[in-house]
């Protein structure tokens, strides 16, 4: 049992190509060899190649064979392999296929002059175009058949396999007898003699039967998908192609190597395997958005968080006003949110995803007290035993308006927005360090801040920034927000810029400029006269200017108490759409999406009917492009999809 296995049909391959007449095939992702009829003598080789130490073939052993074998007329029949002596026409050991049949060949020469005896396994069907691995055990008497490790077919036979078989002056001869006629017309993968053994245990044990590998020639083995870079493929193969047409069909190892056209999406892509890989697509234009879900929530809704978790799923979480109820997770299930867990929050402004190794955490910032007069803001963790958010750390936050998680040098930080403490909207920001020796988040710089609504971290090449969004200083929403630059071991200064009332900044990319875009929400200075609309105002947008090392203004938009911006793309268009809350008359407001028109900047292309928007997230499944929006003015938030051409 401690013998090696004899790979014959690698002999047959010289070192980094392939023998002539034999071409390799790929075929539901598998591949194997063709062989050519017009030279037979080619596919041979001597046995003593492998009988090194031993010119005899061996008493006991099993034959392994993995193949696909086409339609097979009647009365013909195809030999997978032969090993012949070289002045003699004779088979002394072979295997050959006729319909319904496998035949299995030896010369028995305990015979007077010898005699060819031959054993037939019948209603053995393979001729169904798929791959098929056999296990053929022979001792003695005995012969033992097994079809993709299937119940075997057991033979007791009046003649023995020999004890003493020659193989001097032989040769191993791949799907054929030495001749043209009865060549192998099918594939051929694996072609393994296991001596002293029945290799069926050590075959059967892989998942999929029909493809069970003992030993496979190397230019039959998986390669990637895609070379890399422009490296070419090693060995060249050919594939029976199929090109699939409707709904995206599975992806799996049966179908690599298959095509997909997706007629609506006018998009060809490749089976890799695993995943449809896109080869040819028109991308995707935004048409127009629909209303699909209305969400129902526990009650106004301040904001909204979109995340993953991984294996388990897609989730929303909703800050909700008040408590009782609290706030809820929503997982998407069957296309839909449908409620996953409740949370006590009290007057909840937002929750903020993020992981921290294999952590995954998920933080919410408190506005009000709990009912102990306590004002805490708290940090959930994701328990994969219970598939629940559990409560982790409680941290004192004063009217907490946000929390922003961010990696920076390798550590992990967590800041907070404090709006107000009492009446005093002036007061210190907090930037939390996690400490990896006591599993916990700890003060690592405070930020003076003006009734502050929105932290954004982001990143250009190697520097780390922070913005703040600062919009009340107890007197005026005609301040400063301040953007902060990280320089050795803290966050300082970098630029101020002048806002009214900003809730919110968001940074984005197009191609390589990069901008960020603030929402203001309502122009007040108690000092000046009443303007006459304090929210309907221009929210703008900015452009980093590499040469002046600063942001400056891109272009000026009009909104109506804005309080988000979300960026989102759809193919190779690029969009933001602005939650407007309310025009100084009602909070039903059309919210707007902005398509990027480069030299025009954004440009209004959908108007959106919202009721006290708050927020906006964008996200993608499956089954498409969303948006959803939470309303701060009704318990119900709406999920929109974005229809494409």
């Amino acid at each position: 049992t401690d013998l090696r296995p004899l790979d014959i049909l690698s002999e047959v391959v010289p070192a980094g190509g392939l023998a002539r007449g034999m071409r390799v095939f790929q075929v539901q992702g598998v591949r194997g060899f063709q062989l050519a009829a017009s030279r037979p003598r080619a596919l041979g080789f001597p046995a003593s190649r492998l009988f090194i130490h031993c010119d005899r073939f061996p008493e006991e052993f099993s034959i392994i064979v993995t193949l696909r074998v086409l339609g097979v007329p009647a009365k013909r029949n195809e030999y997978i392999f032969t090993l012949m002596a070289e002045e003699s026409p004779s088979v002394l050991v072979g295997l050959r296929y006729a319909p319904d049949k496998l035949h299995f060949l030896f010369w028995s020469q305990e015979r007077a002059g010898g005699w060819q005896t031959r054993v037939t396994f019948h209603n053995v069907s393979l001729s169904d175009n798929q791959w098929h691995t056999l296990v053929l055990a022979v001792s003695g008497q005995s012969f033992s058949l097994t079809v993709d490790c299937s119940v075997p077919k057991d033979l007791l036979v009046e003649t023995p396999f020999p004890a003493s078989l020659s193989v001097k002056r032989a040769s191993f001869y791949l799907g054929n007898r030495r001749r043209r006629k009865g060549v192998f017309t099918g594939l051929l993968r694996q072609l393994v003699l296991l001596p002293g053994a029945d290799a069926t245990p050590r075959v059967c044990t892989a998942m999929n039967f029909k493809e069970a590998m003992l030993s496979v020639p190397t230019v039959l083995q998986d390669v990637p998908a895609k070379p890399a870079s422009n490296e070419v493929l090693k060995y060249p193969y050919e594939t029976d192609t199929k090109v699939t047409l409707g709904s995206r069909p599975p992806c799996t190892k049966q179908e690599k190597a298959q095509f997909w056209f997706n007629a609506s999406r006018r998009g060809l892509y490749l089976c890799n395997g695993s995943a449809w890989i896109s080869l040819l697509e028109v991308k995707q234009r935004l048409d127009y958005v629909e209303e699909y879900q209305s969400l129902v929530t526990n009650s106004e809704t301040m904001g909204v968080e979109v995340f993953t978790i991984p294996k388990v799923g897609l989730f929303a979480a909703t800050a909700n006003r008040y408590t009782p109820p609290g706030s809820a997770i929503y997982k998407w299930t069957d296309g839909k949110f449908v409620p996953y867990q409740n949370i006590p929050t009290y007057q909840a402004q937002s929750w903020k995803y993020f992981t921290i190794g294999k952590k995954i955490f998920l933080a919410v910032a408190n506005f009000e007290q709990n009912d102990r007069g306590q004002e805490f803001s708290v940090i959930y963790k994701w328990s994969r035993r219970k598939e629940k958010f559990i409560t982790y750390q409680r941290i004192i936050t004063h009217s907490a308006r946000d929390w922003e998680a961010f990696v920076i040098e390798g550590e992990a930080f967590l800041a907070v927005v404090n709006h107000r403490e009492g009446n005093n909207h002036n007061i210190d920001s907090v930037i939390y360090r996690w400490n990896p020796r006591t599993g916990l988040f700890e003060t690592n710089q405070t930020i003076p801040t003006s009734g502050a609504y929105d932290w954004e971290f982001f990143t250009i090449g190697p520097y780390s920034f922070l913005a703040v969004a600062n919009t009340f200083n107890g007197t005026s929403t005609k301040i400063y927000s301040h953007i902060y630059i990280w320089l050795s071991g803290s966050f300082q200064l970098f630029q101020s810029i002048l806002t009214f009332g900003a809730a919110d900044w968001e940074v984005f990319r197009i191609g390589d400029r990069v901008f960020l875009a603030v929402a203001n929400s309502h122009s007040y200075d108690s000092g000046m006269p009443a303007p006459s609309n304090f929210y309907a105002i221009n929210s703008s947008i900015y452009e980093l200017n590499v040469t002046a090392q600063m942001f400056v203004k891109f272009q000026d938009l009009l909104t109506y108490s804005a309080l988000d911006w979300e960026f989102f793309s759809v193919g190779d268009d690029s969009f933001l759409v602005v939650a407007n809350s309310f025009d100084g008359f009602t909070f039903s407001v059309n919210s707007i999406i902005y398509r990027w028109q480069g030299y025009e900047g954004f440009v209004a292309a959908h108007h959106l009917p919202t009721v006290g928007c708050r927020d906006w997230e964008a996200f993608h499944t499956a089954e498409g492009s969303y948006l959803l929006y939470s309303s701060a003015k009704e318990p119900l938030s709406k999920v929109l999809k974005l229809k494409t051409t």
